[in-house]
């Protein structure tokens, strides 16, 4: 179940049943020569999508640009702030609070968002915190999952990609993108073909260490057959990673 294809009577008449709801979020940024600049946003959206259409879990709007400054060097590139990015959440948490949505799941597909949600929910806790504080209302529950942790999934991606899985621009999340859009689809020669490792402070230094934008990773070997089996165990576990969070104190 999709939050904006729905009416809002709808999403009235499911809050009657269940408070919680799944927030992808991402980035759009390079991810090499050959993958989709909207891939850490394509990811959990895709994913997050199927497990709702066959769990009727509410799936929010995707929150498809991210942090990503050090991506900047490349074109296409879009970022937030950190403090941007904070501020956002925090308005769209508050948001679907107001409504009586007390369960957030958001569902990550960009490294670079981990710190900045972090921040963003001790913000919103601490908002609850000085304006509801001894209130009977239940507390805000907020949780950030990414997606290639769900269990079972990185150790499935390394299984179908032993080598040249990298950490950027990796092999399996651009298999995911063109499982989602086959016609999408790049071939480009990778030189080298698998990508130097390192760490990375700015956008300059980041086009620097890593002209073509990889880190670690052949994404070459990418295909949406490999795809299609990286998302169906994806939903499945998605499915059952919320229901857990859902059930938690």
């Amino acid at each position: 179940m999709q939050l904006h294809q729905s009416s809002w009577p709808e999403i009235e008449e499911y809050l009657k049943t269940s408070t919680g709801i799944i927030v992808p979020i991402g980035s759009t940024e390079q991810h090499g020569p050959n993958g989709l600049l909207g891939t850490d946003a394509i990811c959990p959206e895709v994913i997050a999508r199927l497990a709702g259409d066959e769990s009727g879990i509410l799936v929010g709007p995707t929150f498809n640009v991210g942090s990503a400054q050090h991506h900047l060097g490349f074109p296409g590139t879009i970022t937030l702030r950190p403090s941007t990015m904070i501020a956002a959440m925090s308005d769209w948490a508050a948001s679907l609070m107001r409504h009586g949505f007390d369960r957030i799941y958001w569902f990550n597909g960009h490294g670079g968002n981990i710190a900045p949600a972090s921040a963003a929910f001790s913000e919103i806790y601490a908002e609850f915190s000085f304006g509801r504080a001894g209130s009977n209302q239940r507390p805000v529950k907020l949780f950030l999952r990414n997606w290639w942790e769900l269990p079972g999934v990185g150790d499935l991606c390394r299984e179908i990609f032993p080598v040249g899985e990298g950490s950027h621009a990796t092999a399996s999340e651009v298999s995911v993108t063109y499982y989602a859009y086959p016609d999408a689809q790049k071939k480009v020669e990778m030189h080298p073909k698998i990508a130097p490792t390192g760490s990375i402070r700015d956008a300059d230094d980041y086009r620097r260490q890593f002209p073509d934008g990889r880190i670690g990773s052949d994404p070459s070997q990418a295909s949406p057959e490999k795809g299609e089996r990286i998302v169906k165990a994806a939903v499945k576990a998605l499915v059952g990673d919320f229901q857990a969070f859902m059930k938690a104190n």
